[in-house]
């Protein structure tokens, strides 16, 4: 056990409880960087989750603060803050498991480290001084955030402070060591980066395959131990070096819904797993499982998403998981499944699918332009989907993410508890990625016969109309005194418009700079779902499923949860306006949607007139199923359109490249226009063949949705018929 300064307990009217939405918020133990602190905010954190208390579900805890997540439906923010009084008067802070020492085998410099020249030279140190420097002290780790895995280090030497890349990169090497001011650190995971590269290691710091993802945990020491090259690519072809299981009841308490143990670790050093990620894990839905759909076109972007991850924030792992989460679980409900199974989301423009089997889907949240060999298919309506058939989804005409819900729900390796597929990571969903032409996606068994399944709409309040501009209702904080009044008011009188550069991660918003009070930084927090961050451009941020967990720009509010579907909805350019409400009335939304979701199932209707097959119309009685497995039945690939053809933008985006020339002849199918949209490249093809009329973009011209594009000329046949695309 490792025994702190300080006397046992703490002051609780020393601590600060900022609200964080409905469902979260944040626990301010103090206001500076030091081990003092920090010592008292894991203590409290280990405390909490060795209770546990019901209801409280993520407990994050960074340099001065701990972050809650907890469910409105069990607990309320009154009662968390009470609990965790109690708390903080009983715990002995002098009482931590033992921190461990890990050892980081480092290449410093060349090809790994190419930035070490510019340290070396602005510390005033020759490199091999510069690397003496950086490996000789005992670094702690005060927190993991950001990124999975991503580890806060403390005790840089003051010489080897420097300044950030003006430019970042836009991709770091997993395993690089950098500096950024007056931090170092390691890129556990692949991903864009500002900070000075001087090295990289072969060990793997974020496995998602492990219960506990990282090897390296608050408390912990690091030293940093100079190799030859030939040692590190030795290293990186060894098997993975099997370390001991750290569990998180003896380093780190387990999520509070699980039995904790506070037995810690023996002191002394540890090594780490070694190579690439394992994308291991479990189906839960294995029995009765079958492949069912293949990718034919896979959309814009459309991964396979649930209900997120609980209890790994405190890893750096965000929750990831459906943006438009009620849309997703509306779907559920319409194909018989549980409301946490996994589906499709999908942006902006929709795949096309082949379904190997009969199945029954429904499609909710943005209206989405979709047919079934051809033939239109409704949305929030459950139909049959026959073995062979082609369901083509398109655009989304209002409205930005659709979701697919199939009966029986996706069937993808559980990690982390969720079949979500986090992409910042790269793990989770079908491989770690968006899906792509020729995946073929497993489906789990069932709830009932298909022919029970299908036919079931819903009405009113659960057909959303997504329109241009909407008010979405926030609870001002965690940190809305960071900012001056004047940028209080600005916050809530302007009206902001969806910036093109939104994703998963977050909706940047553009409109009035909101004025802070000071500096727009603050120690590196948590994140709560929701929060609006605001960094130095003054221009706010909503952090949606896939942001990061800690970050240091003040966050002037958190939108509720039944109000980030209209987030998640907006398009560029679409107008938002903001409206503060209490902590308490959050709540009482948040239990009225749960309820109204409880009570959904048994209020569904039969549709009046639904989509079978390839035709649209009534169908009574009993449907005779082909059987399951029964090979696909041929049918064409696309629906080719006849005629004419003035090519459009699908949606809002910027000209990235025009692929041709007027008077260019061109085949169906062949790409055009390369579009910038949701940080992704979007290629544009022709409908039909023929040659190039006109061009009416160039490249860096920015269009809206429905903006024309490029007109085409068809071809004709030898009986001068216009010739569409292939079958």
């Amino acid at each position: 056990m490792k025994v702190l300064g300080g006397t046992p307990g703490m002051q609780p009217g020393g601590l600060r409880f900022l609200p964080a939405g409905e469902r979260g918020l944040v626990v301010e133990i103090g206001n500076e960087v030091s081990l003092e602190i920090n010592d008292q905010v894991r203590a409290l954190a280990f405390a909490l989750a060795a209770l546990p208390i019901p209801g409280l579900v993520e407990i994050v805890p960074t340099y001065r603060s701990i972050g809650l997540e907890y469910d409105p439906l069990s607990i309320s923010f009154d009662e968390v803050e009470q609990r965790v009084r109690e708390v903080a008067t009983r715990i002995d802070p002098r009482v931590l498991p033992a921190p461990k020492l890990v050892r980081i085998p480092t290449v410093y410099g060349g090809i790994y480290g190419p930035d070490l020249p510019f340290v070396a030279e602005h510390a005033g140190l020759g490199e091999a001084e510069a690397i003496r420097l950086h490996s000789q002290p005992t670094y702690h780790v005060f927190m993991i955030g950001f990124t999975p895995g991503y580890t806060y280090l403390g005790g840089l030497p003051e010489r080897l402070h420097t300044p950030r890349l003006q430019s970042p990169r836009l991709k770091v090497p997993k395993g690089s060591v950098g500096i950024g001011g007056s931090q170092t650190g390691i890129y556990p995971v692949e991903s864009p980066g500002g900070w000075r590269i001087i090295g990289r290691t072969h060990l793997t710091l974020f496995d998602p395959a492990r219960e506990v993802p990282v090897p390296i945990l608050p408390g912990d020491t690091v030293q940093f131990v100079p190799i030859t090259e030939t040692e590190y690519l030795s290293a990186s072809r060894e098997p993975r070096a099997e370390s001991r299981d750290r569990t998180a009841g003896s380093r780190e308490p387990r999520a509070a819904s699980r039995e904790p143990s506070a037995e810690g670790g023996e002191p002394g050093a540890e090594s780490v797993g070694t190579n690439e990620i394992d994308q291991g894990g479990t189906r839960l839905s294995s029995l009765g499982s079958q492949d069912l759909i293949e990718v034919l076109r896979p959309g814009l972007l459309t991964t396979v998403q649930d209900r997120g991850r609980i209890g790994y924030q405190k890893f750096g792992v965000p929750a990831s998981g459906a943006v438009d989460e009620i849309a997703l679980r509306v779907g559920n409900i319409l194909v018989g499944n549980a409301q946490g199974a996994a589906g499709m989301e999908i942006t902006a423009l929709g795949p096309q699918l082949r379904f190997l089997a009969d199945a029954v889907v429904a499609l909710t949240g943005a209206e989405v332009d979709a047919d079934l060999d051809g033939k239109p298919v409704p949305c929030y309506q459950s139909l049959l989907v026959r073995a062979g058939q082609v369901l083509d989804v398109r655009t989304c005409s209002r409205g930005l993410r659709a979701y697919l819900a199939v009966a029986g729900g996706i069937d993808v390796p559980v990690l982390l508890g969720s079949r979500s597929t986090c992409l910042v990571a790269g793990f989770g969903g079908f491989h770690g990625r968006a899906l792509a032409a020729g995946d073929v996606l497993r489906v789990g068994a069932p709830d009932g016969s298909l022919t029970s399944l299908c036919r079931r709409e819903v009405q009113g309040e659960w057909r959303p109309h997504h329109e241009s501009e909407a008010t979405v209702r926030v609870v001002l904080g965690p940190q809305e005194d960071a900012f001056s009044q004047a940028g209080r008011h600005t916050f809530l009188d302007a009206v902001y418009r969806v910036s093109p550069h939104a994703d998963r991660m977050g909706c940047r918003l553009d409109g009035p700079v909101i004025a802070h009070r000071d500096s727009a930084d603050i120690i590196s927090d948590w994140i709560p779902p929701g929060g609006v961050q605001v960094p130095g451009d003054g221009k706010p941020i909503i952090l949606l499923a896939d942001r990061q967990t800690t970050g240091g720009y003040p966050k002037i509010a958190t939108v509720i949860g039944v109000d980030i579907p209209l987030v998640a909805q907006s398009r560029p350019g679409d107008a938002l306006r903001f409206r503060a409400i209490s902590v308490k009335e959050a709540r009482a939304i948040a239990r009225e949607i749960e309820a109204a979701l409880a009570a959904l199932p048994a209020r569904l209707v039969t549709a009046e007139r639904w989509t079978y097959g390839a035709e649209l119309g009534e169908v009574p009685g009993e449907i005779p199923l082909a059987a399951v497995g029964a090979a696909p039945r041929a049918v064409p690939s696309r629906v080719q359109p006849r005629g004419a053809a003035a090519v459009a933008s699908p949606l809002p985006a910027q000209v990235v490249k025009v692929l041709g020339s007027p008077g260019d002849a061109i085949v169906a199918g062949q790409p055009l226009v390369v579009l910038m949209a949701m940080k992704m490249e979007h290629s544009v093809v022709a409908p039909l063949a023929g040659r190039i009329a006109a061009i009416h973009v160039r490249e860096g011209d920015v269009v809206g949705a429905g903006g024309l594009l490029v007109t085409i000329e068809p071809a004709a046949d030898a009986g001068g018929r216009v010739r569409g695309g292939e079958g």
